[in-house]
């Protein structure tokens, strides 16, 4: 039978073993990584939402300057009603001059002068040149003019509507900004192993690209690994994804849009067992990322912030919203 003292003395080596054994054990790393992971989530999904609002940035300038192509185009209008005012109404002008000096005379007084009945007939035609070409100058006139009006209160409008979204767009991208900000807070505090992954530049080797348009947009975009990635960025030194595809496209001669909304409607769809190298792929329901096959597999993308542009699985990017080919 154990005595009471030898009981206190066992219970007294327990506490004390139980005690090394909870301080040995990483409780402090098992709570943080968890937490790093989740900041690097929300590091990622801010990153996506900054994606589609710099694409719906870059979309409402485009629209700005179609418009401010309208207003122009419209204002250009104008100045040649203008213009052809100051003539119409100076033929209006000589028109009513003939008219006030008796030179476009009426029916009766036409009659009551005239010498026989040719004459009269005479009269009677110039009268009707007269009125007829009085109107006519009259109603150019007035539709030169209602029309550039139109057109120039219809492009202000469009130009006033464009300006608002823009406002509207800089606003979001702020206080998204902000976000990023706070987020980007808790991604510095990452492990450098982490950090140091996602500024890898992948694989650098030489690819060989097909021939055609479709390769040297490729090769493009492939020359350009290793750059980074920024908001709204057109190259030549850093890019944003939409600007990549552009850029690469317009270096072997092809045009496209410059926002990922008008590249998901360039050339046409194909499907996901069809992909090829050059073949434009748009990401997420948002259309809002864009990348470009090298092969079946893969596809260069200028991703996100804090990562360069490289080749990536193309499945793992992300949900894929539409494939298009230009060329082919």
């Amino acid at each position: 039978m154990v005595s009471q003292p030898s009981r206190r003395i066992v219970r007294g080596a327990l506490v004390a073993t139980a005690a090394v054994v909870a301080a040995a054990l990483p409780t402090a790393p098992a709570t943080a990584q968890p937490n790093a992971a989740d900041a690097l989530k929300k590091y990622n999904e801010l990153q996506e939402q900054a994606s589609k609002l710099n694409q719906d940035h870059l979309k409402v300038q485009d629209d700005l300057k179609a418009k401010q192509g309208e207003l122009d185009k419209a204002k250009g209008d104008l100045a040649n009603a203008q213009k052809a005012e100051e003539t119409l109404r100076g033929q209006v002008d000589l028109l009513t001059e003939a008219t006030n000096s008796g030179a476009n005379f009426s029916q009766i007084s036409a009659l009551l002068v005239s010498d026989s009945q040719q004459d009269f007939l005479n009269r009677m035609s110039a009268i009707n040149i007269l009125a007829a070409d009085n109107a006519e100058a009259l109603q150019k006139l007035t539709d030169a003019v209602n029309a550039a009006d139109n057109a120039t209160k219809t492009a202000t409008e469009a130009t006033e509507t464009s300006k608002k979204l823009l406002a509207e767009m800089d606003q979001k991208k702020a206080d998204l900004d902000k976000q990023l900000a706070d987020a980007k807070k808790v991604y510095d505090g990452l492990s450098s192993t982490v950090k140091n992954q996602m500024l890898q530049n992948g694989d650098m080797s030489n690819i060989s690209v097909p021939a055609g348009a479709a390769g040297r947009a490729l090769q493009f975009a492939l020359d350009q690994r290793g750059k980074p990635y920024v908001y709204g960025s057109n190259g030549p030194n850093s890019w944003d994804c939409s600007s990549l595809i552009q850029k690469a496209y317009a270096s072997a001669g092809v045009s496209i849009g410059r926002t990922s909304y008008a590249q998901a409607a360039a050339g046409r769809s194909v499907g996901r067992g069809e992909v090829k190298a050059g073949d434009i792929i748009v990401y997420y329901s948002s259309q809002s990322h864009v990348a470009m096959a090298v092969d079946g597999i893969r596809a260069v993308h200028a991703s996100t912030e804090g990562v360069p542009v490289k080749i990536a699985d193309i499945d793992s990017i992300g949900p894929i919203s539409v494939i298009r080919r230009v060329e082919g």
